[in-house]
């Protein structure tokens, strides 16, 4: 058991788009001899991206996880999105894996999402190797990545194989531990690879990187220090040990170089996956809340121990729900119940498989660091626990974000509208980030989503796996509101209802919070501790839900909300004291100065210098803020902010601003004042 355990590593590969992350995947499915022939993305046939979607797009957007077997290891991949729109698949695959293949493209270097995906990875701790891939592009250049990892990402990097050669002369790649050649021989699609001593050129930058990485090394680790600064000679055994505590401990990332389309130097790369990535015995073990006592337990990976896992992504297959869970402890079998912890629901375990892709195959039970999709869990959502029910835990569910664009969509025909509601539903399920909601006003369903690509591509599928035709509306974008000034409102509600006089007066005070603050409810002393327990609650939970339509019937956010006095007649039921407090709130909200917040994009633009001045002229016409630019190469890199409501459609305005030569992302920033008030 201890062995297997010790032999299992379960990662994922994060990139910024385009990094060449699916295609490298590709490469390590095929030279663990998981796959027959090579998918390329631009062909639209890789093995990792199966919705029909992604092929179109050439974009990952579901993390599949798949399995390969590498010097008696077993590997679990999770391939995960590199679009922006799709962060949440990334969080989510985060919080499940115990280590990562960070993928830099040697041209582009650290970009915005690998940031965004880099700095998620640190916030679970989550130990790291590099491979920095496309070397064999015009303009690659290795070292200026090593750079970037410093500058832009904190990283120690650790270089453990270096190119040959760049561009169009890239031939191989240095083991600098070894201190010798490897070049691939093309014929075998890279399958076979040869060891060679280092042509003369190479000698001495070869020693140099082997003497850096001693050095490193030195600074991190003990016992590599003694024997440095004694002058012994340091093995390569002791060498590998030390990378490896130095990744295990977050203080140093080892790196690869290589070109996974032209199918070199990634057999270093899944050695490195094994020697230094944690198996789940390296990482500290799972915690969460005794449901019962309240107190925080520990789950280790044992198989003999309770269960406890967490479904991280549910997909549909063929019409039935499929979770996909990591296994932290104990054992999942088929036919036995599980307990879903936050829901406090029993269900019971019909089909268990590893999965590939869209590839399955059947087991009769999984244990300790075992990633797998369980059929039969019908009310198990995304961020659920899965445990024993006689030993239950709750693990902290996984966080989702906020969506910050809705579209109103309708079903083609009255017949289908039945269907379009269960589909987005159970669209709904999948996705966290995806909202769905009726608008009672217009009589509307309203899709809400992360971004204009995200909603597409959901609605694409619908369109498609379901057969449903659907009308959709222009994006709007998901307003807020929040006040500017603080207010005081008093309300009396006195009515007889069915003969019982029903007085209640209520004075609550309201003040602005700075932005990003979110809501804060508080029932001063002393009617804090007058009013019983389930009012005080009934209460909050009434203001709260208050929030939720403002004066312009938007969500109210950034909000302190102090209940100062209530006094009500003993014959008051609760629901005329909801109603007062409710109509007090809607009264000094009108008196607050309330005004509607958007969401506010981060966008960072990298373009040909000579199409600069047009592109930040449209920006300033949308209302952005140009917050810094600086030269990356040949092309200048623009940072800044810009209203999501003035950005619809924004990609293909920069298009033809640049003869497709300029390339964006963008990610929600923050919510910010709206420049022009409605009805100003």
């Amino acid at each position: 058991m201890a062995v297997r355990l010790e032999r299992i590593r379960n990662i994922g590969i994060i990139a910024h788009i385009d990094a060449g992350k699916t295609t490298l995947t590709e490469r390590i499915l095929y030279y663990t001899g998981k796959i027959h022939r090579m998918g390329e993305v631009h062909e639209g046939a890789a093995q990792m991206d199966w919705m029909p979607e992604e092929q179109e797009r050439g974009i990952t957007i579901s993390s599949a996880v798949t399995t390969c077997y590498w010097q008696g290891h077993e590997i679990h991949i999770i391939d995960t999105p590199g679009h922006v729109d799709f962060t949440i698949e990334v969080e989510r695959s985060l919080r499940v894996l115990d280590g990562a293949v960070g993928v830099f493209c040697a041209v582009g270097g650290v970009e915005p999402q690998s940031e965004t995906v880099w700095h998620q990875a640190d916030k679970y701790r989550v130990p790291k190797v590099a491979f920095v891939n496309k070397m064999d592009r015009l303009g690659a250049d290795f070292t200026k990545v090593l750079q970037e990892m410093r500058d832009k990402l904190a990283a120690n990097p650790l270089v453990i194989t270096f190119p040959y050669g760049a561009e169009d002369r890239f031939q191989g790649v240095v083991d600098v531990i070894a201190q010798r050649l490897i070049l691939w021989d093309e014929a075998s699609q890279g399958e076979k690879f040869t060891y060679h001593p280092l042509p003369d050129e190479l000698i001495a930058e070869a020693r140099d990187y082997r003497e850096a990485l001693l050095e490193t090394l030195a600074d991190i680790d003990d016992s590599i220090m003694e024997k440095y600064l004694a002058e012994e000679e340091i093995t390569e055994a002791e060498i590998h040990q030390a990378i490896r505590r130095a990744t295990l401990g977050l203080k140093g990332v080892p790196v690869f170089a290589g070109a996974a389309l032209k199918n070199k130097g990634v057999q270093p790369l899944i050695d490195g996956i094994v020697r230094y990535l944690p198996s789940p015995l390296d990482v500290p073990p799972v915690e969460g809340l005794n449901p019962k006592t309240g107190e925080l337990e520990s789950r280790p990976p044992k198989e003999g121990g309770p269960l406890a896992a967490l479904a991280f992504k549910v997909q549909m297959f063929e019409g039935r729900k499929m979770v996909y869970v990591r296994i932290y402890s104990g054992r999942l079998e088929v036919g036995k119940a599980v307990l879903n912890v936050g829901k406090g629901l029993k269900e019971k375990v019909a089909r268990i498989f590893r999965v590939h892709a869209n590839k399955r195959e059947r087991l009769e039970e999984a244990g300790p660091g075992a990633i797998v999709a369980v059929m039969g869990l019908k009310g198990t959502a995304t961020g659920d626990t899965l445990a024993d029910p006689e030993h239950p835990i709750l693990l902290e569910p996984i966080e989702t974000y906020e969506p910050v664009i809705s579209i109103a969509v309708e079903p083609k025909t009255r017949a289908d509208e039945e269907k379009v509601h269960q589909v987005l539903s159970r669209v709904a399920e999948e996705d966290p980030t995806f909202r769905v909601r009726f608008d009672e006003e217009t009589g509307q369903t309203i899709v809400s989503g992360m971004g204009e690509l995200h909603l597409e591509v959901i609605l694409q599928r619908i369109k498609r796996e379901y057969h449903l035709p659907i009308n959709v509306g222009r994006p709007q974008v998901v307003y807020r509101e929040t006040i500017t000034r603080p207010a005081e409102a008093t309300e009396v509600f006195d009515r007889d209802i069915a003969g019982v006089r029903q007085k209640v007066e209520a004075t609550l005070a309201i003040a602005p919070l700075p932005r990003g603050a979110g809501r804060q409810i508080r029932i001063e002393p002393p009617l804090a501790e007058e009013l019983p327990e389930a009012l005080r609650q009934e209460l909050e939970e009434t203001l709260y839900q208050s929030l939720e339509a403002g004066v312009a019937g938007y969500p109210v956010w950034d909000i302190e909300i102090r209940l100062k006095r209530l006094f009500f007649a003993e014959t008051a039921g609760n629901l005329a004291i909801k109603a007062a407090i409710t109509a007090a709130l809607k009264q000094a909200l009108e008196a607050a100065g309330p005004v509607l917040l958007e969401p506010i994009m981060a966008l960072e633009i990298l373009t040909p210098g000579e199409f600069m001045g047009d592109i930040i002229g449209d920006l300033t016409a949308r209302g952005g803020k140009v917050e810094t630019i600086e030269a990356r190469g040949p092309v200048q890199v623009i940072r800044a902010e810009a209203p999501l409501s003035r950005l619809f459609g924004y990609s293909t305005t920069l298009r033809s601003a640049s003869q497709g030569r300029a390339t964006f992302t963008m990610r929600f920033s923050h919510y910010d004042i709206v420049e022009e008030q409605p009805g100003h």
